[in-house]
């Protein structure tokens, strides 16, 4: 009947149709994870030439790719679950565990392979966001710091002949936190 082959088919084709599931939706996530760091990248190309006006555009679309990779990292997450119950492993099983519990020859090979090539990929990502942060607080801290210059000498700070600041408790533009 169609539709029904997982059901009809041996132990056998249903493990080895779940690792395959597996190993296409880390392929999957590696994709995305590639395209994020282009998107990191790229906005660090616009943080560094000064085009901070498309930087929404950028941020918007790293939101986007964020999103996608949430829904990856889940079916790869249900999918493992699957393949880890096939293998007799707890169902939270890493993916390490996974390719060190991995039955077959070659498939031990094969998630090593991705683990190592998900680790690097994630350890580039954090250093790209650390990077453009970095940048971003530069940015706004060089933006007060112009913002004060333009403030007349009696609203920058300074006493006046009376012991008071010529300072307002006007609206800001930035947050003084950073």
């Amino acid at each position: 009947m169609p539709g029904t082959t997982a059901l009809v088919t041996s132990e056998g084709a249903v493990r080895t149709m779940a690792i395959h599931e597996l190993s296409a939706l880390l392929w999957r996530e590696r994709e995305l994870l590639d395209v994020l760091t282009f998107k990191l990248e790229e906005e660090q190309l616009l943080l560094t030439s000064g085009k901070s006006r498309w930087l929404p555009h950028g941020t918007r679309e790293v939101e986007q790719v964020l999103g996608h990779l949430s829904q990856a990292s889940l079916a790869r997450t249900i999918e493992a679950a699957v393949v880890a119950e096939v293998w007799g492993l707890p169902t939270d099983a890493s993916l390490a565990e996974l390719a060190s519990a991995a039955p077959e020859g070659a498939w031990a090979e094969i998630l090593t392979s991705h683990l190592t090539a998900l680790t690097r990929q994630t350890a580039l990502i954090k250093e790209l966001r650390d990077s453009n942060e970095q940048y971003l607080r530069t940015a706004v801290r060089s933006t007060q710091e112009t913002l004060a210059d333009l403030r007349p000498a009696t609203a920058a700070g300074t006493y006046d002949a009376h012991g008071k600041t010529g300072e307002t408790a006007g609206s800001r533009i930035f947050d003084k936190q950073f």
